[in-house]
């Protein structure tokens, strides 16, 4: 495909750097521009800026709305740049779904490289070294523990799962700075990423952090551009950059390109992308992948000759690295060193503290000349904003020479030339920085500037400036042009304040540039230290200025409405003995105390729960059913429910009043949420649970406008969060009364496509009590378990549409009641009532949530005689996995449906797993078609959510027969076969007593070799088919020649007495065709043995199974 038109979901330099590219590849571009980001030059650069409702980061994360300009402005591709959304895994999958090329990696590698938990364990599985750490989110006391196993002098590093940027990290070194560490990181991670789950690594004191910057195609073809050095950093975040990484061995510098690579091309990366690591020595460690365009991007392509944008638009369009000429041996060795300086609007403190600092650039004018590159929005006049990242300008220098002090010796000349006026930069940091003597031979690590802070934090004033320093006029006053009444405040601008008389008073000075909103204090007041003095306003947001200390006011410098620049005096406090503080006030705050705004929160949820809904609850015990709600708490551990949505209405103001919708359809029908189920058992997030239920006492529980896009929310989390779904479905299908939507028959919405997308990758219980019609059925209908009440009745279309159709007139009870679905599979557990339902909702999950600790089980010496001695008479198999199994673990499924094979889970000393068994009271245990389609979609569950299997054959073979032909049984009992070969779970088969032709190998994954193990009891017998029948077809002659039927019959029975002892469990294991033959109270020593074998399952990011057949 070529792109045409590209929208850029970003800001700022990185905006324009992208739409150059654009442009020179003939691609129009179009512009996003936050409400208060109108000034930014960006919104220049592009061919069609649009303008996006709300201010700050947010504007820019608003997905929807992103979207919604991209179909607007005829959109095909979206670059979303670096920050923002450009590793959000959710925002790629959306704009797949909207037909729109993400100019980036694919979904799933953003999902699995933004967790970097899951990234160790990528590398891991490439054979690249990590640091020693945590191989998954951790609590507080986990941290604690993996911090006192290192032993003393040692340190770890608390990192945000997601996200990156040096946001969510932090470095202890001591047990007593792990809380507060913990903290901070929880709390800046979820801020930045939505996520606030943490690892812990092992710190490396005294190493470098160096990236790779690679380039894929998608199919497994990966290029390196060589490495960054990027050590030079600021409480994790990077101030300079620079490749080849100075001083470097060779030998180390190949190792980590090929590990990069490595790492990519197992994920089969696309786009480009860097891998970073810590060096020291000559030991790597990878750390992290960041799959997008970085920061730094630019002094690669100022060595390499590589336009790095240009190669992600290519690829996004779908072109290989072969037509693009990429091939690594054409990748020339680096001739010389490029660097790369960020220029930030920030001051830094003696202790390292960043301060983001804003006004008007009154000048701005950046260094040129050969080998001199500068990426900024930045220009004479602009006021950066603090709500946006400080990033001014990036200043790349190249140079040819082979010695590296000669690029830092020209970065410094360049940053001499650099001029800005009015806005602080750090520019004196980065020029002490780049003239400190270490530099010239590289001899830094990641803690250099920590180390020589207060080097660096010297004036720089003797360094040459090689620009002119001229102080600007203005005539008049500067007024905001975009605002008709700005001139009318004129005259309140920028005051100027008198210099303080008092030599023994405190002066208040202004926090940040704002305009003074509220005077709380006058002249000669008496204040408590922490008393508010006044409130100021920055960047929409009020900010109360408190007094340092107890005193006398003795001067208030401003007035109301007064525009201050930052550190501007405000107060004058003449320090005095004031009893108490401002703080000891707030002690007596009234917590009990509820506000206005937080009672009417309140009344509006109390509206939507059962107690404000005493009619609704009586319809609902008129047919012995219970309400939504109480289905869910029952569900769901008590007081872990969290509600989402709970204060929706239904889609149809215009035709009926809010307050009624308000009263009459309370979350618009759909109680939805995340809660914990079987919390006792399971930690978290083992126990966390979406669960949703529709309330069929909210317009029948139909499918309204609201609860589609509530539960598109929902079905999106549950993905997002790999959380397993329990849905209670009763209701009456698509709604067709909503009003508010444009939408003429609802066929674009995405709930069946988001729901179809969870098969195989999250459990899907769907439990069901009363009418369940349309689309409520066919969400049900998807679950991976249906569990039914008896007074159910599902069907695909109700009464109406049935007497729509023309098909006659029935009540809903005669559409798809129990006797109907239990019997031809559709549910899978047939309960009394919605409490039982529950409670086999949560056993279902439980096997799905893991091993438990504590199990019973009977005395295995009784599986001797379970099977009977005569091998002709039948017994009950289902005995045989009760006793086998845990006490009271096994959860059958389908039981009325394809009798001749039983579906268990169950457990084996607290182990889950699926059982597969043949049972002999049905055809003798001949697997028929329904046998055959109930097995094989049990066998792909398990597999999906690696569960072992356990097969208890005792089978003569396939079905026969002309009638069993009718019903299409070759292709039917032929899924065992594709099914079992193409299973991932350790799985075993035991032999209870025929193991006959091909259905003994369908109860073996085709082969008695492919289980992990085969064994017979001693009443196990085998052949090619049964016995009788190869005695038939072999020795027919032989009987045939016999006339005396009596002899004949004689005869009969000793052919088989000699093929049973030649097929009898000890006869055939001496030919190694299974394992062995064992004592049946042994066969639990050998699943458990086999279990205790088999590896872990690797932690899942995505399917192993496109979905989970609902047959």
């Amino acid at each position: 495909m070529r792109i045409t038109r590209l929208l850029i979901a970003n800001r700022g330099e990185i905006a324009i750097r992208i739409a150059r590219t654009a442009a020179d590849l003939g691609i129009r571009t179009v512009g996003v521009f936050a409400e208060d980001d109108t000034t930014s030059l960006h919104r220049r650069r592009v061919d069609d800026a649009r303008g996006l409702r709300g201010s700050g980061p947010r504007a820019y994360l608003d997905v929807e709305q992103l979207l919604a300009v991209a179909r607007d402005a005829g959109c095909d591709a979206v670059h979303p740049g670096y920050g923002f959304l450009s590793e959000q895994a959710a925002f790629a999958r959306r704009c797949a779904d909207t037909g729109l090329v993400f100019v980036g990696p694919r979904a799933e590698t953003l999902a699995l490289l933004g967790d970097k938990v899951a990234a160790r364990a990528l590398a891991a599985r490439c054979g690249v070294p990590v640091p020693r750490g945590t191989d998954a989110a951790v609590s507080l006391d986990e941290a604690r523990v993996f911090l006192a196993a290192l032993g003393p002098d040692t340190a770890i590093v608390v990192k945000a799962v997601a996200g990156g940027g040096g946001r969510g990290l932090r470095v202890v070194r001591r047990p007593d700075e792990l809380d507060d560490a913990w903290a901070r990181c929880r709390s800046e991670a979820q801020a930045a990423f939505g996520d606030d789950a943490l690892y812990v690594e092992e710190l490396l004191p005294r190493v470098r952090h160096v990236e790779v910057q690679v380039i894929g195609d998608g199919t497994g073809a990966v290029i390196h551009l060589g490495e960054r050095d990027c050590s030079l950093q600021r409480r994790h975040q990077k101030l300079v950059e620079v490749t080849p990484a100075p001083g470097l061995a060779d030998d180390v510098r190949a190792r980590l390109a090929a590990a990069a690579v490595r790492m990519a091309a197992e994920v089969r990366y696309a786009n480009v992308g860097t891998f970073e690591f810590l060096v020291d020595a000559g030991r790597l460690a990878f750390i992290e992948a960041n799959p997008r365009l970085q920061v730094e991007h630019t002094v690669t392509e100022e060595l390499a000759g590589v336009d790095l944008v240009a190669a992600q638009l290519e690829i996004a369009a779908g072109r290989s690295l072969a037509e693009l000429g990429f091939r690594q041996e054409d990748v020339a060795r680096p001739r010389g060193f490029a660097l790369e300086v960020r220029v930030n609007c920030e001051t830094l403190a003696a202790d390292g503290s960043v301060r983001p600092s804003t006004g008007v650039l009154g000048a701005f004018d950046v260094p040129t000349g050969p080998g001199v590159r500068v990426d900024t929005a930045g220009y004479a006049g602009y006021r950066p904003s603090t709500s946006f990242d400080s990033l001014l300008a990036k200043v790349v220098v190249r140079n040819t020479a082979t010695d590296f002090a000669g690029v830092v010796a020209k970065t410094c000349r360049a940053l001499s030339e650099f001029r800005t006026d009015g806005v602080s930069t750090n520019l004196p940091f980065l020029r002490n920085l780049l003239r400190h003597p270490a530099l010239a031979t590289f001899a830094v690590t990641t803690r250099f500037v920590e180390e020589h802070l207060h080097e660096l934090l010297v004036d720089d004033g003797p360094q040459p400036r090689r620009h002119v320093e001229i102080t600007a006029g203005r005539a008049g006053a500067s007024v905001d042009p975009h605002d008709p009444l700005a001139v009318l405040v004129h005259g309140k601008t920028a005051s100027v304040v008198p210099p303080v008389a008092w030599e023994e008073a405190v002066v208040v000075r202004a926090p940040m540039q704002g305009t003074v909103v509220a005077i709380d204090v006058s002249p000669g007041d008496t204040v408590p230290a922490a008393a508010q003095l006044l409130v100021m306003e920055a960047m929409k947001m009020e900010h109360v200025v408190a007094a340092p200390i107890g005193g006398i006011v003795r001067a208030v410098h401003v007035a109301a409405g007064d525009t201050v620049y930052e550190g501007s005096p405000l107060v004058v406090l003449e320090e005095s003995a004031v009893e108490g503080t401002a703080a000891d006030a707030g002690a007596h705050v009234d917590l009990a105390r509820v506000r206005p705004d937080l009672a009417e929160v309140e009344q509006r949820h109390a509206q939507t729960r059962d107690a404000a809904r005493p009619d609704a609850v009586a319809r609902r015990r008129q047919t012995a059913q219970r309400t939504a709600r109480e289905n869910v708490d029952d569900l769901c551990d008590p007081g872990t429910f969290v509600e989402y949505g709970p204060l929706v209405i239904a889609a149809q103001r215009r035709r009926r009043p809010v307050e009624e919708l308000i009263e009459r359809t309370p979350a618009d029908g759909l109680v939805a949420g995340i809660g914990r189920v079987n919390g006792h058992l399971f930690d978290e997030p083992r126990s966390r649970c979406v669960v949703m239920a529709y309330d069929y006492t909210v317009l029948a529980g139909t499918q309204g406008i609201q609860n589609h896009r509530k539960k598109d929310r929902l079905f999106e989390l549950a993905s997002q969060l790999r959380l397993p779904v329990a849905f209670f479905t009763e209701g009456g299908g698509g709604r067709p009364g909503d009003t508010d939507g444009t939408t003429v028959a609802g066929l674009d919405c995405w709930a069946f496509n988001y729901w179809g997308r969870l098969s195989g990758l999250v459990p899907l219980v769907g439990i069901n009590s009363g009418r369940c019609f349309a689309g409520n059925a066919a969400l049900l209908g998807c679950c991976d378990v249906v569990i039914a009440t008896a007074n159910s009745s599902i069907g695909m279309g109700g009464p109406a549409m049935i007497e729509g159709g023309g098909l006659g007139v029935f009540h809903p009870d005669e559409v798809g009641p129990m006797a109907v679905q239990l019997s031809n599979g559709v549910v899978d557990v047939a309960v009394a009532d919605e409490a039982e339902a529950v409670r086999v909702a949560k056993q279902y999950l439980a096997y799905f949530q893991g091993s438990v600790a504590t199990w019973e089980c009977a005395d295995q010496r009784r599986l001797r005689t379970t099977v009977p001695e005569n091998r002709l008479r039948v017994y009950d198999v289902r005995a045989v996995i009760r006793t086998l199994a845990d006490t009271g673990s096994v959860l059958e499924l389908r039981r009325h449906f394809g009798f001749g094979m039983v579906t268990a889970l169950v457990r084996v000393e607290g182990r889950p797993l699926g059982v597969v068994a043949n049972d002999p009271s049905h055809l003798g245990g001949a697997i028929d078609r329904d046998g055959a389609d109930k097995a094989a979609r049990f066998m792909q569950l398990c597999d999906a959510f690696d569960l072992p299997l356990l097969f208890l054959c005792d089978t003569p073979g396939m079905m026969v027969g002309p009638e069993a032909e009718k019903t299409a049984l070759v292709r039917h009992v032929s899924r065992l076969f594709v099914v079992g070969a193409n299973l991932t779970v350790p799985f075993f088969t035991i032999v209870l007593r025929k193991g006959y032709g091909l259905g003994a190998q369908a109860m073996a994954g085709g082969s008695f070799k492919a289980p992990l193990f085969t064994v017979a009891w001693p009443t196990g017998e085998f052949g090619g088919m049964g016995l009788e029948g190869a005695v038939k077809l072999g020795y027919r002659k032989e009987l045939a020649a016999v006339e005396d039927p009596a002899a004949r019959q004689q005869l009969f029975a000793e052919m088989v007495a000699r093929m049973y002892e030649h097929g009898k469990a000890v006869s055939y294991a001496t030919y190694f065709e299974i394992d062995d033959v064992i004592d049946p109270a042994d066969s639990r020593t050998w699943i458990t043995t086999a279990l205790r074998s088999t590896p872990p399952p690797p932690v899942r990011r995505r399917k192993k199974r496109p979905c989970v057949d609902t047959w």
